[in-house]
């Protein structure tokens, strides 16, 4: 581990010392953790445009679904002096950055796409009043994603309450298929166990895990969805453990899994394989969510380079290039998300995708449109961090559902 952050912090050492090109371009140097076929794809669209419009880029990914290993390498090349000029940052820790002084504001590029996002969005991307992020995508957390051939083997349909979704993965495990197919990292587990507590309600979930209302938290209620997270668990195979996301979906895009719970980046390995929803594979929100939408929004920040407090020409048309509607659109295409601004036309899209845009809207309207705990939009990372780790100790333990829901009560209150 030692050996591995050292060179992460030596890679990026080298990118952010770059000087100017021979051609004299501004180098970019870039850090983000999309690493996977369809996120590789999609940020490639980024930089081919940046160097297009005269910028060289830098780029510096750090595998890893959650982004832990890409912050845990920020936060040392930010102290040692070396800080990149964008990096993918989202939730609470836009503002930690810009609060401690380290970030440039981007408003001569947000002028034009302020007033098409969302307002929940919007003032995220905002410090003290000024766009210190621009927002890439929007991604719903609360999907299920089936293999349609599988499903059509077992006769079955996308279950819309739990106790339909049991009797489909008893199906899939009588046809010999892995019912649920999963990761067993920490991250993946919380995608799974925020899904089921959204599953009783936005009202819930907002008390629950936004609230941190203790009394929630220690609820009949509460304990039915450890109930229900640990009856899940019973359909995972033997080699969940460790595996990476992208794997997982990979065995629903082959068929021998049956269903994986995944945020819709999971469509953009979909599309990498050439598959289409609705003939190769099934997107549906999870059991009890349809009436709800847990996003998270992948965004980049902008450090000051040199000690200059103003953003460089390259930040700010980096700035400007990502809330494009061209890029948006074809980013998002690639990427499995829907775009942030909601005038680019969603035509080119797939079902889930005009789906998905449909029950933001709608969500929005609601009350239903919640920032998800599990992708860092929700709670400063410390409780988050505890949360989490209540949350996969009792799934990586015998650890009975009321225990489980005594040690997430606690866990809520540290600070």
């Amino acid at each position: 581990m030692k050996r591995s952050l050292t060179s992460v912090a030596t890679a990026i050492t080298l990118i952010v010392a770059g000087t100017h090109s021979a051609l004299g371009a501004e180098p970019l140097s870039v850090l983000h953790w999309w690493t996977s076929g369809g996120e590789s794809k999609a940020i490639r669209v980024l930089k081919d445009d940046m160097n297009k419009q005269g910028y060289e880029w830098k780029d510096f990914a750090i595998a890893g679904g959650a982004g832990a290993a890409a912050m845990t390498a920020l936060k040392a090349q930010v102290i040692s002096g070396n800080a990149p000029s964008a990096a993918q940052v989202k939730g609470p820790l836009i503002q930690d950055w810009a609060d401690q002084g380290v970030l440039v504001n981007v408003d001569q590029s947000a002028t034009e796409w302020k007033a098409h996002s969302p307002a929940q969005i919007d003032k995220s991307m905002k410090s003290d009043g000024h766009y210190v992020a621009a927002p890439f995508s929007v991604h719903r957390i609360n999907w299920l994603w089936i293999n349609k051939a599988d499903l059509d083997k077992v006769g079955g349909k996308a279950p819309t309450t739990w106790p339909e979704f049991f009797a489909l993965a008893d199906k899939f495990r009588a046809a010999g298929i892995t019912p649920v197919a999963h990761g067993g990292q920490p991250w993946q587990e919380m995608t799974i166990w925020e899904t089921v507590v959204l599953s009783q309600g936005p009202d819930f979930y907002r008390k629950a895990l936004i609230d941190l209302d203790q009394k929630t938290l220690t609820s009949p209620q509460m304990v039915q969805v450890f109930e229900i997270v640990r009856k899940i668990q019973t359909y995972f195979d033997k080699g969940a453990t460790g595996r990476d996301w992208n794997l997982a979906t990979a065995m629903v895009i082959n068929g021998s899994g049956g269903m994986q719970f995944m945020g819709d980046w999971a469509k953009g390995e979909f599309a990498n394989a050439n598959k289409k929803s609705d003939v190769d594979y099934i997107c549906a929100p999870a059991p009890g969510t349809s009436n709800a939408f847990t996003y998270t929004v992948d965004a980049f920040v902008f450090f000051q380079q040199n000690g200059k407090k103003e953003a460089t020409p390259g930040q700010l048309a980096l700035a400007k290039t990502i809330m494009s509607p061209d890029f948006q659109e074809q980013f998002s295409l690639y990427k499995g998300s829907i775009p942030v601004r909601l005038d680019v036309p969603m035509d080119k899209f797939d079902g889930c995708a005009k789906k998905s845009r449909a029950d933001e809207q709608a969500t929005i309207k609601s009350g239903g449109f919640l920032p998800s705990l599990a992708f860092g939009e929700l709670q400063s990372s410390v409780t988050a961090g505890a949360i989490t780790d209540s949350v996969t100790n009792f799934m990586n333990s015998n650890e009975d559902p009321q225990e489980g829901a005594r040690k997430l009560a606690a866990a809520a209150k540290v600070k």
